[in-house]
This record gives C-alpha cells, structure tokens and sequence, in this order.
C-alpha cells in the first residue's frame, strides 16, 4: 500500500514506518501549533519558543498515533492475525493487516482498541495538565500537554464515527456481520455509508472553501476524498477475495503455452513464436526444464541486426519465486503476487516442470465473467 514508505524501527515485533506524506502533515503542524495555537495560549513568548514547542507537541502526536495503531495491532496478533507494520501517512496511521479477522468478535475488539487507546491518552493527559497548573498562568509544558488531551480526544471521537474504513465503521460492520453471518454483505453496507459519509465532508469542505474557511476546508475535502477510495477499495478488495477463495492456481492457468529453448536465437522466438502466436511473455526451457522467461523488453534490449546471432539465454530472466508460483497456489495469494510487482504474467511450475501461465487478465476477465453472470461468491462467516 505504501511502496516509499521507510522502516524506522520495531516496537513488540511490529515494523513502524513512514510515508513521505507523513513529512508534510508534520509540517503543517508545526506550523498552525507555532502560529496559532501556542501564541494564543501562550502570549509574549518568542517565536522560536513556539516553534519548538509546536516541534514537541508534533512528536506527541506521532506517539499517539503510534500507540493508537499498536493497540489495533497488538489485539490483532491476540487473535493469530497477521500485521504488516504500522504505517504513518498524511491522513494519520494505519495497522496493516494481511488478513481480514475471522470473526464479528475479533474484528470489533480489533476495531475499538485503537479509540480505547487513545481515551485512555487523552484522560493521562488531561490529568497531567492538570498537575501543571500551579495558578492562572499556563505553563508551557501545561500547553504542550493540554494540546495532546485534545487532540487524543478529537482522535478517538472521529474514529468512532460509523463510517467505514474508521474504526467505528469497523466496529459497525462487525454488529451488521454478527446479524447477518456474512462479511461481504456486512462491509458492502458499512462501505456505503462510509462513502455516503465521505461526500459529506467532502460537499461540506466545499461550502466552506466557498464561504472562505481557508485550508480547514480543503483539508477536509481531502479527507473524504480518502474515507471514500478506502471504503470503495476496501469492499472491492474483499469482493475479488471472496471470489477466488477455495481456487488455485491450476484452475485459470492457461496450460497450452508456447514455450522456446534457451539455446535458440532471439530472431527465432520472434519469428516462430511471439509474432506468430501473438504472444509477448515466452516460458524459457531447456531439456523440457524451466528456467526462466523471455519477453518484448529484453527482445528490445538487443539491437535487431544481432537477433540472429544472439541466444535466447541471454535475454533470458530466470526463475524465481517472484515470477513463478505452484498450481496449488491459492487465487488469492496469485492476486496478491500480481498486484505487488510490475510484471502482470506468473509462469506456473510443478516441481522443475512448467503447467502452464496464468496473467492478472485472465483474473480479471474470470472476475467479470462472474459478475456478468450474477454468480454469488461463497458466503464468509
């Protein structure tokens, strides 16, 4: 999901890392705390007191995001879930998890952990601010800590909103999933009114650019711009999921495929197979052994008055697990293979025999094809 984002460090197992997005969010940040918030409840400091503290009050947010994101992640472990980190873009964090929960009881747990967190940070807060108070003048450190009471309250309120992907839409979904004993209809409901959710603060942001709210405004079109594409993404996800559960490999590999020794010239696999059966992805082999493929790009990498002379091998990519999957694969890990890389076809190979090719288009077409025929995925519960 987040291919730029950067590793920082591991905290209980869990990898935290940070989108290149994350860096503008924190500038903005730093600057409203430093230009408006600080100088309003701290008068007649310097702007270099309220840049530092607007620093501080930053890092204390992406603390809180953190330990918002590790509850989700560590309720999620609790119940055998796989994580792939904890990532920190510009619209706040995100626990990714490789799976969907298994049950409406672990999926809301899962869900409402995070605002737990951080009602529990926003009360810690509250109550240290409150210890700093030593009379009617607010202290700095009092401001900073007043600050992240706030923002942990306004943090677990809105995500508490049932509008899916946030986490009360989550938990919303895992009450509809419960009811209804079906995931698939349960995040189609929850999605929808997460979109429905979206537009409104998206028609609302507009009205208020309009009515000139300035940045507050744009900012939340931005935000429902992404409650929307995550709600969207998140259903059709899960849709293409539950499709192709309980199918392999096997099933939509194409096995009638043209295949060219390693040993002839690059003028030969053109002539012979790629122009003469329209294909541009060729299994490479020798001695009826798969070890690896040749496509148009490594035919362009080659001058063509040197096709004649030039082998196959040495265009050639090699096998390897990025680009060669078992028939007894699931569909669903093949997808996920697909998706992750540039490369758009998978060579199929049983033990050092290759079975056949399989393509994100035959997946696609295979999805449409259900759909066209109104074919009703297997019910999840």
């Amino acid at each position: 999901m987040f291919k730029n984002a950067v590793q920082l460090f591991e905290i209980f197992g869990f990898k935290l890392k940070v989108d290149p997005s994350w860096l503008l969010i924190a500038t903005l940040i730093v600057w409203s705390l430093s230009t408006s918030y600080f100088p309003g409840v701290l008068p007649g400091r310097t702007s270099t007191i309220y840049t530092v503290l607007g620093i501080i009050a930053m890092l204390g947010m992406f603390a809180s995001l953190i330990l918002h994101e590790l509850a989700h992640s560590v309720v999620a472990r609790s119940y055998g879930l796989k994580v792939g980190g904890i990532t920190l873009f510009i619209f706040g964090g995100v626990a990714e998890l490789e799976e969907e929960p298994h049950d409406p009881k672990s999926e809301f747990q899962i869900a409402i952990a995070g605002p737990l967190m951080s009602l529990f940070l926003a009360g810690l807060f509250y109550g240290v601010s409150n210890l700093l108070a030593g009379g009617s003048e607010i202290s700095p450190a009092g401001a900073v800590v007043g600050y992240l009471a706030l923002i942990n309250l306004v943090l677990a309120v809105f995500n508490l909103i049932p509008a899916f992907p946030l986490d009360g839409g989550r938990m919303l979904r895992a009450a509809i999933w419960r009811v209804t004993q079906d995931l698939l209809r349960a995040t189609m409901i929850s999605s929808r009114i997460g979109s429905a959710f979206a537009l409104f603060l998206m028609l609302t942001g507009a009205l208020a650019l309009f009515a000139g709210g300035g940045i507050g405004g744009f900012w939340q079109i931005l935000i429902g711009f992404f409650i929307l594409n995550a709600s969207n993404g998140s259903y059709q996800n899960l849709l293409v999921k539950t499709a192709l559960r309980g199918k392999t490999a096997s099933s939509l590999m194409s096995d009638l495929v043209h295949t060219i020794d390693a040993e002839a010239s690059i003028a030969d696999l053109v002539d012979t197979v790629m122009l003469r059966h329209g294909v541009s992805f060729v299994p490479v082999v020798s001695n009826d052994i798969l070890i690896g493929y040749a496509d148009t790009a490594g035919v362009r990498s080659v001058d063509r008055q040197d096709w004649a002379t030039r082998n196959v091998a040495g265009i050639m990519i090699r096998r390897d697990p990025s680009n060669t999957v078992a028939p007894q694969m699931p569909l669903n890990e093949v997808f996920e293979c697909l998706t992750s890389h540039p490369r758009r076809k998978l060579m199929v190979a049983q033990g050092q025999r290759l079975a056949g090719v399989i393509s994100l288009s035959d997946l696609m077409h295979h999805l449409a094809l259900e759909q066209e025929l109104g074919a009703k995925p297997a019910r999840h519960t």
